[in-house]
């Protein structure tokens, strides 16, 4: 046999070995498409429950206050007789709430911290303190800027990020500009 083309092309075929390889192929496969289905169906259960019990409500109120605030700073704009004071405390707690972000006042995510835990080294940097989360501040500090340069932004002096509390008072003050002005704002 001097040509290949003489030559039994079963002569080295091992059909036992090529059931292994693939039945080895599928297995992995169906390893790796296993650990998928269920990275996105947990993912997505979580997502829905932060959802539903966190951002959502957060976002609803957050956005609430902002509406009626803008209402009523609209509203106090437009009267002929304008009580200065009440439009004035009415622009401060408008602009306050703009500069409010989820970040500021949402539950910090301890699953995440937990597992930013898990994975650090001892020469890793502190948790919380990821590339992805450094850029992050980066953007949210080049929006303040941008905030305090937004023309008809009030000048106030950076005193840090608003918290939780601040968001209740700035809800306390709009509840007493409704009542001042004899509104009823409760859904």
């Amino acid at each position: 046999m001097d040509s290949p083309w003489e030559e039994d092309p079963r002569a080295d075929y091992a059909p036992e070995a090529d059931w292994a390889k693939l039945s080895n192929e599928f297995t992995n496969s169906g390893y790796r498409e296993g650990i998928i289905a269920g990275k996105e169906s947990a993912l997505q259960e979580g997502f829905d429950a932060g959802f539903a019990h966190v951002g959502a409500p957060i976002g609803r109120d957050l956005g609430s206050m902002r509406g009626v605030i803008s209402a009523i700073t609209s509203f106090l704009s437009s009267k002929i007789q304008q009580d200065s004071t009440t439009l004035t405390t009415a622009r401060e707690i408008s602009s306050s709430l703009a500069g409010v972000r989820f970040s500021d006042i949402g539950p910090p995510d301890q699953e995440a911290e937990q597992h930013a835990r898990e994975h650090l080294d001892a020469n890793d940097d502190p948790v919380g303190q990821s590339e992805e989360l450094l850029q992050k501040k980066d953007m949210e500090g080049l929006e303040d800027m941008l905030q305090r340069l937004t023309a008809g932004a009030t000048s106030r002096p950076s005193q840090g990020r608003p918290t939780r509390e601040d968001v209740i008072r700035l809800k306390e003050g709009i509840l007493t500009l409704s009542d001042q002005l004899g509104l009823d704002i409760t859904p």
